[in-house]
């Protein structure tokens, strides 16, 4: 098993932002870190600035970002896009302390890749949940806005 005998699993908090529009694409924001050590306000602001580089081909899909305090000083940025009616696609980028002055591409390396942590699988579970609710609705302006809407807030 390779869970290290030293981990102690802690709780973090998932809570929702303002939803984002990048390349046209409409996107709700969630901020994942301990409760008593939140994503301070110059990092969502790098965050935001690397969504607006204009590397992203999200052609006005819909879809959230995960912002992810992972300790200290190392951020993940994930871009997640629904497509082809049933699949989620991401594009991963981190910040990895005082030597990453922006967060960059975060390259893997091999067939076998990482996807998701325990603490993210609480928001890709809810939106798992909205989007399934998006696509049995008539998807008009009214059901896009719901799911726009629906956010989750809670401990992980």
């Amino acid at each position: 098993m390779s869970v290290a005998e030293q981990h102690v699993h802690i709780s973090k908090r998932i809570e929702p932002w303002e939803p984002v529009t990048v390349d046209g694409a409409e996107l709700k924001w969630y901020e994942i870190a301990p409760a008593d050590q939140p994503v301070p306000a110059d990092i969502r602001a790098l965050a935001g600035t690397a969504l607006d580089t204009g590397v992203f081909d999200l052609r006005g899909e819909l879809g959230f970002v995960l912002l992810h305090r992972c300790g200290e000083s190392f951020y993940f940025l994930i871009v997640l896009t629904w497509n082809n009616d049933n699949e989620v696609w991401e594009t991963v980028w981190a910040k990895n302390g005082e030597d990453d002055p922006v967060f960059a591409p975060w390259p893997v390396d091999g067939s076998h890749r990482p996807t998701f942590c325990v603490w993210e699988l609480g928001a890709v579970w809810h939106e798992q949940q909205a989007w399934s609710r998006f696509l049995r609705s008539p998807r008009d302006h009214e059901a896009r806005q719901a799911y726009l809407n629906d956010s989750y807030s809670g401990d992980v």
